[in-house]
């Protein structure tokens, strides 16, 4: 700006980054992001310190997602009557640390008793990699096995007894809270 002009202030949606914006166009261009790529990046890692980006999906590929959590997953083995017909093991996210990739014109979904499961699958090859449980129906139940390899350290698994669901989750000390993120 010239001698005595006072510079504007950035428009709208624009962030003055002061002595950090060279070094923010340098990481843009080094690893060739748009500015909204790089403030995805940042935000990620900030936002989900500790925990790991884990990707996953059906058999045939197509429902794909990613889901933020720890690589030592706390998974639980349900004896309701769904959980064992279809050996469903889960462990619980909080709905903003998931993200469907591709694939919700292929889902599909089935309830029954009270309603509050959503218990979606997909339309071509039937697996169900993830759903709303009843627990948490501000969140996810994401099946350990529909993960993509590499990502998962540890699974340790907690059985619940689903049979007498009210009473097995209300004498339980944290799965209603697993959603809150």
């Amino acid at each position: 700006t010239p001698a005595g002009a006072k510079a504007e202030p950035p428009g709208p949606g624009a962030i003055d980054l002061g002595a950090q914006s060279g070094r923010w166009a340098a990481f843009q261009e080094r690893h060739r992001l748009s500015c909204e790529e790089a403030a995805r990046l940042l935000l990620d890692a900030y936002e989900y310190r500790g925990l790991v980006k884990h990707t996953g999906g059906c058999h045939c590929g197509a429902v794909r997602f990613e889901v933020w959590a720890s690589a030592d997953l706390h998974v639980f083995n349900c004896n309701c009557s769904i959980c064992t017909k279809k050996q469903n093991r889960h462990f619980i996210v909080p709905a903003s640390r998931f993200k469907l990739l591709k694939g919700a014109d292929n889902l599909t979904t089935y309830t029954f008793n009270t309603h509050r499961a959503q218990h979606t699958f997909c339309k071509t090859c039937g697996v169900q990699s993830f759903y709303t449980p009843r627990s948490n129906p501000d969140g996810y139940g994401i099946a350990p096995h529909c993960l993509d390899d590499g990502t998962v350290q540890t699974i340790t698994t907690e059985d619940i007894n689903g049979k007498e669901w009210e009473k097995a989750v209300g004498e339980h000390k944290t799965i209603r809270d697993m959603s809150k993120p």
